[in-house]
């Protein structure tokens, strides 16, 4: 018997699960707050268990033809401009996780899967539908929207972000946890910037509480910017337009290099990152969540994305077969799931011990990193970048 299944939030992971559920013959149904289905944002990096999700999914190589194929991620010392480490990221690198790493425009990665979902009869796309909650029984569930309007399914999917709706009532947890770290991110085109600067790396800047990424996208059109700082900040922000000046002042320690590629940036914009705990389930029933509205994790990993891919892939093979038990099934993807990404939170946590110690503490980050050959990093970095199974 076939499901209809709900999915609460038209982003990334919503989409990808609606691919991942209806490719096995069930129908779904994405509802999205927004009046249209779009995505905001800049700059995103894919490890290749992003790939191994998206050729499941059928858009991998749609999403490769609008990619930037990075040479390496570079560590360079934020204050004194000199390099730390690096890690390859072509030929062998490529060979032994089976895919690449790469850089996208979010809307490179989201217009492939909104454009998959269109070309499918059994997804049903419904832009201006915000859900303000749920009900369920032994027969299914109902998805209450804003408008008064109720919707019945048989499965209900909250796929709604880090301030989740279906969140909300299933686990009450509050709001998301404040970093006290701001981001400020800017999109430049590459034809302003220096050709002895146009890099084809990920290259992160670390200073003393504050670091600073850039690489490209957009076909190599557009150079992304984004500087973290460890300011404490204590209130959430998100998108808020922001001084250029006010910018350029965060970062006075940054040396030279660092400094000309951050002065580029323009109509720069700030959020105050936050995450969450791990939780210790996220499935009630014939309800569960995904992605960030179920592990919500900080930016310093580059792996959100990539684990909502993973889990929207890993939701669908829970669907493949006749449909019976599906409370069930719905929390063998849960155990499938949960430790995995609690682990992706952690680290994403902990790697701020990475990019913003100072003084004795960042000399010997610099020996240790400097110390790794390409194999050990690449050892290191396997059960991320190599799926679920480890690469």
């Amino acid at each position: 018997m076939s499901a209809h299944v709900l999915i609460v939030g038209g982003g990334i992971g919503g989409l990808a699960a609606a691919l991942a559920v209806v490719r096995h013959g069930h129908r779904v149904t994405v509802l999205e707050r927004h009046p249209q289905f779009t995505e905001l944002g800049a700059g995103i990096q894919l490890a290749p268990n992003a790939f191994e999700a998206l050729d499941q999914l059928g858009v991998g190589d749609e999403v490769r033809r609008r990619a930037v194929f990075i040479d390496e991620l570079r560590l360079m010392d934020g204050t004194t401009g000199k390099p730390v480490a690096a890690m390859p990221l072509t030929d062998r690198y490529r060979q032994r996780f089976g895919n690449p790493y790469v850089v996208v425009h979010r809307n490179d990665l989201y217009r492939p899967l909104l454009a998959a979902c269109g070309g499918v009869a059994g997804v049903q796309l419904r832009a201006g539908a915000a859900v303000t909650g749920y009900g369920q029984d032994e027969a299914g569930v109902t998805a209450r929207l804003e408008t008064g309007e109720e919707l019945r399914g048989d499965v209900l999917i909250g796929a709604d972000g880090i301030r989740s709706v279906v969140r909300r009532q299933l686990i009450g947890d509050g709001e998301p946890l404040v970093s006290g770290h701001t981001i400020y991110r800017s999109l430049i085109p590459m034809r302003l910037v220096p050709d002895e600067l146009r890099w084809n790396t990920v290259t992160l800047w670390a200073g003393p509480r504050w670091h600073f990424v850039h690489y490209p996208v957009s076909e190599g059109e557009l150079l992304n910017l984004a500087a973290v700082r460890d300011d404490g900040a204590t209130e959430a922000v998100v998108g808020r337009p922001t001084e250029r000046r006010h910018v350029l002042g965060e970062f006075a320690q940054m040396s030279d290099v660092a400094r000309q590629l951050l002065e580029l940036g323009a109509e720069w914009r700030s959020w105050v990152l936050c995450d969450r705990d791990p939780a210790p389930g996220w499935t009630d029933g014939r309800v569960t969540l995904l992605g960030d509205a179920a592990h919500p994790m900080l930016q310093y990993a580059a792996q959100g994305a990539c684990m909502a891919l993973e889990d929207a892939v890993r939701l669908g093979t829970v669907f493949a077969g006749a449909c019976d038990d599906l409370p069930g099934r719905l929390a063998c993807y849960q155990a499938a799931r949960l430790g995995r990404t609690a682990r992706a939170q952690l680290t994403s946590r902990a790697m701020t011990g990475l990019y913003h110690p100072a003084g004795p503490d960042a000399w010997r980050r610099n020996e240790m990193l400097a110390g790794l050959t390409a194999d050990q990093m690449y050892e290191k970095v396997a059960w991320l970048h190599g799926g679920p199974d480890g690469g």
